[in-house]
């Protein structure tokens, strides 16, 4: 039984290291600490693996938990009952968790509050655009939370984050912001410019 506790456990914390660096920057922006959205990036290239080991360890404990009992014959009347954190109830929600966190990078997007804007040129020559290649960002979440940032400021005629170019590609009015604050509102969010090419 403490076999099978240890590795629900296991695929518990495997389940949830394997999204951690897509939870964390929803969870710093609900609690409005932007800068912490990058803290659990480097465990992006592990994800495979834990992905992987929460399988094999969930899927073994499944097997443990329907595999044939071996019947002992005795006139013993003390049949217990199972706690619940050992019954297949237990480890069929602990799965349906699981199952939640590995796939939370795929939906994890439809978190954040939709920011619509009233945008307004005046001048279209004032219109400039700016490739920031960004260095930190690794799923769907942290285009999110770079986009979030980003239409906060006054100025912003269109945005466009990409964690699989590593880029954001934006549109502004130079009249009213200027590169450097763009800039510094991507490494607000603990993800860093680490170039920039005016288009």
């Amino acid at each position: 039984m403490k076999t099978d506790n240890k590795l629900i456990g296991t695929g518990l914390v495997t389940a949830i290291a394997a999204s951690l660096c897509c939870i964390t920057p929803l969870l710093a922006l609900i609690a409005g600490t932007s800068g912490l959205a990058s803290t659990f990036s480097w465990l992006e290239p592990f994800r495979p693996y834990f992905i992987g080991v929460t399988i094999l360890v969930l899927g073994f404990a499944w097997f443990q938990k329907l595999k044939p009992q071996k019947v002992i014959d005795c006139n013993c009347e003390t049949e217990e009952k199972p706690k619940f954190i050992q019954t297949k109830m237990f480890l069929a929600m602990v799965t349906a968790f699981a199952i939640v966190m590995l796939a939370f990078p795929y939906y994890s997007s439809t978190f954040y509050p939709k920011t619509e804007k009233q945008i307004i040129v005046v001048n279209k020559s004032n219109v400039q655009k700016v490739e920031f290649t960004i260095k930190g960002m690794t799923c769907a979440s942290c285009e999110e939370h770079v986009h979030h940032e980003l239409n906060k400021l006054s100025g912003i005629v269109n945005s466009n984050a990409s964690y699989k170019n590593g880029n954001a590609v934006i549109e502004f009015d130079n009249s009213k912001i200027n590169v450097a604050k763009i800039e510094e509102a991507i490494n607000s969010t603990g993800y860093s410019v680490t170039a920039k090419k005016e288009n």
